[in-house]
């Protein structure tokens, strides 16, 4: 019936409708009819021979039109490849920009007819109401309606500026309570659970907050104070000598990082190769 309406909607004609599909203009009218009678709308105005799109059937063929289209194209793309397709991930912007991006040429490579999207989202996704075919996600394995696959744990450590250490020497690691110390919203009691696993008290004031970890690894870099951050995600600075290990007293985070993906699109064909790259790349 849909497909009748739209071929009907199109060419604004159930004779020109017949043709398209093969049919005869009587068989075209009766599928429709049977869709008006189920939508109980009226989609067409008969004027003797002719038909016009009503303004519900107007606005009715435009959803109908972009459906029908999403299915030609994905039978089109399974047909000729069953690993084309697009992949729409929701990924956290620093994990994407300092650890995903420079690894993302040899999934690419591997995979070239897969197209990837990216939503970079803060706040939480939502599977149901975003089009997303998976997510990298930072915390805990308890997404509901969902398959968690397990990426890697992080460890925070304590960073700045050589500059900054060359002006301010530790002696002892409760030094650090002395210090100016940068906070990351995310892990807002990250300081306080490190100065707690190495039995230090902590300080009494809050020092400056930031929201994301590549704004704080600048200010840090800068010289604005000590930074608790993953090492993972600093490999650069540290290379380059921009900012150093100011105790190597790591601190094992409870959140880690996983692939999430709703219950029924994990095993369509990009998500699995994803996933299978991404896995390789963390555990070569």
């Amino acid at each position: 019936m849909l497909i009748a309406f739209d071929a009907a909607a199109r060419n604004e004609s159930f004779t020109a409708a017949s043709r398209e599909l093969s049919l005869t203009p009587g068989a075209v009218s009766r599928q429709v009819s049977a869709l008006e009678n189920q939508l109980d709308a009226t989609l067409f105005k008969r004027v003797r021979k002719t038909i016009q799109l009503t303004d519900t059937g107007r606005q009715y063929a435009q959803e109908v039109h972009k459906v029908l289209q999403a299915i030609r194209n994905a039978s089109l793309n399974t047909m000729t490849n069953p690993l084309n397709g697009e992949l729409n991930l929701a990924i956290l912007p620093t994990f994407g920009t300092r650890w995903l991006m420079p690894r993302l040429p040899e999934f690419l490579t591997e995979n070239p007819d897969i197209t990837l999207n990216f939503v970079t989202k803060l706040s939480p996704f939502d599977f149901h109401s975003e089009n997303l075919h998976a997510a990298i996600h930072y915390g805990s394995a308890d997404w509901p309606d969902t398959n968690s696959t397990f990426l890697m744990s992080e460890q925070a450590i304590p960073v700045c500026s050589p500059v900054f250490l060359t002006k301010n020497p530790i002696g002892d690691p409760s030094d650090l309570g002395h210090f100016p110390l940068l906070h990351l919203a995310t892990r807002a009691d990250a300081w306080g659970n490190w100065f707690q696993s190495n039995k230090i008290a902590p300080p009494g004031e809050q020092g400056m907050m930031f929201e994301q970890i590549s704004i704080i690894a600048r200010a840090t870099v800068a010289g604005l104070g000590v930074a608790l951050l993953p090492r993972f995600l600093i490999q650069s600075e540290l290379a380059r000598k921009e900012l150093v290990v100011l105790v190597d007293l790591p601190l094992q985070v409870s959140s880690s990082y996983y692939l999430i993906t709703p219950k029924e699109k994990s095993e369509y064909a990009p998500v699995e190769a994803f996933r299978n790259w991404l896995l390789n790349t963390i555990n070569p």
